[in-house]
This record gives C-alpha cells, sequence and structure tokens, in this order.
C-alpha cells in the first residue's frame, strides 16, 4: 500500500468510494431516511458535494491510499492557521478493503501533514453508530471532548 497526495483525476473515485462507505454512518443518509430526498436530491449527492468542497479549500492536504495502483482509500483535512488545529472532515476505506489498516495509515499521514504545517491539535469528529470511528480515533490519541445532537428541519 502507497499513500500519496491527491491529483485531481482523483476526484471521482473518491466520490464513488464516499458514497459506497458512508451510507450508514453519515448525517445526509440519517436526514434523508427521516424526510426524504432534500430538493431532489439524495444523501449520495450531498456527501459528494462535501468531498468536492474538501478537495477544493486544501487539495494539498487530501492524501490517497493506493493498492496496486488502485484508489482504495482517502483522508481530506482543513488547516486553521490562527488556532492551530488541524481538522479532518472525511476519511473513507473503499468496503472490499476494511480490516487491513487502511485508515490508520490515513490519519497517520494527516497527523504527520498538521505537524508540517505547524498545527498544535488535531480534531476529527464521528457519528455514534461508526463503531470503527469510535474505535480507531482513541486508538490512535484522540481523546473525546463531547457529543452533538444534529436537528433537522422542514421549512
Amino acid at each position: 500500500m502507497v499513500i500519496r497526495t491527491y491529483r485531481p483525476e482523483d476526484r471521482e473515485v473518491l466520490k464513488d468510494i464516499t458514497t459506497r462507505s458512508f451510507q450508514s454512518v453519515t448525517i445526509e443518509h440519517d436526514i434523508e431516511a427521516r424526510f426524504g430526498l432534500t430538493n431532489g436530491k439524495d444523501w449520495a449527492y450531498r456527501k459528494r458535494k462535501h468531498i468536492d468542497e474538501d478537495c477544493s479549500a486544501n487539495p494539498d492536504g487530501v492524501f490517497v491510499a493506493e493498492i496496486d495502483g488502485r484508489v482504495v482509500g482517502y483522508i481530506t483535512t482543513l488547516i486553521e492557521h490562527d488556532t492551530l488545529i488541524g481538522r479532518i472532515p472525511n476519511v473513507a476505506v473503499d468496503t472490499g478493503f476494511h480490516g487491513r489498516g487502511i485508515g490508520r495509515k490515513l490519519i497517520e499521514a494527516a497527523l504527520a501533514y498538521f505537524r508540517q504545517q505547524g498545527m498544535a491539535y488535531a480534531k476529527i469528529e464521528t457519528l455514534e453508530q461508526n463503531q470503527v470511528g469510535r474505535h480507531l480515533y482513541p486508538s490512535l490519541g484522540f481523546k473525546e471532548v463531547s457529543r452533538q445532537i444534529h436537528y433537522f428541519m422542514e421549512l
């Protein structure tokens, strides 16, 4: 496995991995399950849009995992220079490659990038139903600081 920096031609693959990986662990899916489509757009459309935003906001901080030339995972990062907080908005590993330590390696790459950028802190969030994240993140040194409730309503 190789961890490398993002290239613009990776974007569609990252969005495809997102669609396959995030269904049960994204607020966007939870919203759709309760309210249906939003303006005719499904959860995957909205989540894929998040990846577009991440890749545009900080392309140098997006890393991909490859096995035999195939992209099998990714992580996106954002840098907050004023607070010295490096944020990880999205990390995903394609469903056929779970359990191989790829997510851990991607997070380790992001943490190294944060250190290189002079960050003093790293932040990642997950939903309660994300059992992988709830185990993986503390094993890498992240400490739970709070829980959040998300609300949504029709107007």
